[in-house]
């Protein structure tokens, strides 16, 4: 019996048709949300994510813009831009598309973005927001993975969930939105002794390392909830997962697949703070 599979592509796309809805309700109030990204140079895989950002918004309704900038901008010059989308009243979202060039410093640029704006959810106002679990912006791959498992109808309450990763845009956040849905949850990381112990005892294991099929069947326990946020390209050009999809598949309850997994809800739930930002700063 093989597990089954959380498709998150067709989760997101039910999500924006219900989005879809709301900007259509916004519009006829006289508000349309608008997501500004900002664009540092020519990276081929950040500008490929840049232009599945706005169709996204094209398909939902959202007024979008790309504020493409050359390799060679300051940060002095990006905080400017930052600093005039901020008081920009047509702005509800600030994105700035990362990794930066080595001559920016990522922290300054984040903190720069007004907390109200902050559709990636990583600004530390925001942050600690969700580490006491207040309403605020949450940072949008882990939204998406609680979204998909709430969507699934799978139980998160009472659960033990290890998260390999330790990064401040997966695996610490999605941690705490898994605990303030009041799981148990361990972080595992390089350094952790006997990974395998904590694999296996997990209900619900969130794998975001990196590294091309790192977990197997044999990592996993029996009936357990399987999120892969790994993205690799094999050598035949084809991606794949950190989790070796075809052998888990025959341990778990439930696993996403890479491609069509966790990555189109990650831009689902920038458009779902879109939305947010636009009636918080229109009924400011």
């Amino acid at each position: 019996m093989l597990g089954e599979v959380i498709n998150g592509k067709e989760i997101a796309q039910e999500l924006r048709m219900e989005m879809k809805h709301d900007v259509s309700e916004l519009k006829q109030k006289g508000y349309t949300p608008h997501l500004t990204v900002v664009l540092i140079g020519d990276h081929p895989a950040s500008m490929s994510y840049v232009k599945g950002k706005k169709k996204a918004c094209e398909e939902t309704g959202i007024s979008s813009e790309i504020i493409h900038l050359p390799e060679t901008t300051s940060e002095k010059e990006l905080l400017h831009v930052i600093d005039r989308l901020n008081s920009d009243k047509s702005v509800h979202g600030i994105l700035v598309q990362l990794p930066l060039p080595e001559n920016i410093n990522e922290r300054h640029i984040i903190e720069a973005i007004d907390p109200l704006k902050d559709v990636d959810g990583f600004n530390p106002v925001n942050i600690g927001k969700m580490m006491t679990g207040e309403d605020t912006f949450l940072p949008c791959t882990p939204y998406g993975i609680i979204t998909m498992l709430k969507r699934k109808n799978i139980e998160i309450e009472g659960k033990h969930a290890v998260i390999i990763g330790r990064s401040n845009i997966v695996g610490k956040p999605v941690g705490q939105l898994l605990l303030n849905e009041n799981a148990t949850v361990t972080y595992c990381h390089s350094k952790t002794i006997n990974l395998k112990a904590y694999t296996q005892a997990a209900d619900i294991l969130v794998v975001a390392i990196g590294r091309e099929h790192a977990i197997s069947k044999e990592d996993i326990k029996t009936g357990s909830v399987v999120i892969d946020v790994g993205i690799n390209r094999m050598e035949n050009g084809k991606l794949t997962g950190d989790v070796n999809f075809d052998e888990a598949q025959k341990k778990a309850a439930y696993i996403t697949p890479v491609p069509r997994g966790v990555g189109p809800m990650t831009i689902t739930m920038l458009l779902k703070n879109t939305i947010k930002a636009c009636i918080g700063l229109e009924n400011n």
